[in-house]
């Protein structure tokens, strides 16, 4: 099954340019403000299959993310992890709830499940029709290691380490998705085995607590070998002109709006 991944968002917690700056428009770090590239929203992307749409993540940007790539409709949702920036553009779910006249189903491992709710009760009400004056979200607990489908697709979840809590990656056909992750276990490695695309973040050059650095980044491409592997969630160290120039063969960065088809 061939697969089209769109990358809704590509930039950290805080986008790019971050706020503020000498003039107030913008800290940019050393990210070129004249590569349009180089401007990021929030990161999510949404997978194509031939059954439907998987929305990965409800980033703040969302409407924008979504209106910006034409796409106009979803089949489900499917949660990494809980931070504010994976998840609080969900309001916008209401309209995509219009669009397809149902309640949508939001997956998620059961620490990610209880903050949704915990934060949006009113998200997770049964729905009583007609029309969809709030989202309408039907709670879909998974864990690690777990294979479901969602919008038509066999989609397997593993576990990463992403600091100080627990995110989950991807893996649909030949695609692979690893945002927020620190480290990699060897769970995570067999489920990646043979992946031909991978979108993984890597938030700067040098160490961080919670995001692994471009060193490590390279050291898992090696690894693995994907045919293709496409930088995400990243900051403001991370220029596009510089990544394209000393970025290894197979290596590139992402931006927001690409899309990637994926063989199968």
């Amino acid at each position: 099954m061939s697969l089209r991944v769109t990358l809704l968002g590509t930039g950290a917690s805080a986008g790019v340019p971050m706020i503020g700056g000498a003039d107030g428009r913008g800290d940019w770090g050393v990210c070129a403000p004249e590569e349009p590239r180089n401007r990021r929203s929030r990161t999510s992307i949404v997978v194509e299959g031939q059954g439907g749409r998987l929305l990965v993540d409800t980033a703040p940007d969302l409407r924008t993310q979504l209106l910006d790539c034409g796409i106009g409709a979803v089949e489900a949702i499917l949660y990494t992890h809980a931070h504010a920036d994976h998840i609080t553009g969900l309001d916008d779910v209401r309209i995509l709830n219009r669009l397809i006249d149902r309640p949508l189903d939001a997956w998620g491992t059961r620490p990610t499940i209880e903050e949704l709710v915990q934060r949006f009760p009113y998200a997770f009400r049964p729905w009583k029709p007609p029309g969809f004056y709030r989202p309408v979200l039907v709670a879909r607990e998974l864990a690690a290691g777990d294979t479901i489908t969602a919008a038509g697709m066999d989609v397997t979840c593993f576990d990463q380490d992403h600091g100080f809590t627990r995110t989950l990656g991807l893996r649909i056909g030949a695609f692979g998705y690893s945002t927020d992750v620190v480290e990699l276990d060897e769970a995570a490695f067999a489920a990646l085995e043979g992946v031909q695309v991978w979108v993984v973040g890597c938030f700067q050059r040098a160490k961080h607590q919670t995001h692994a650095p471009l060193p490590r980044v390279l050291e898992w491409v090696a690894r693995l070998r994907p045919a293709r592997t496409v930088l995400t969630h990243m900051g403001t160290d991370m220029d596009w002109a510089w990544l394209t120039a000393n970025l290894p063969p197979g290596v590139e960065p992402g931006h927001d709006g690409m899309v990637i088809d994926v063989p199968s």
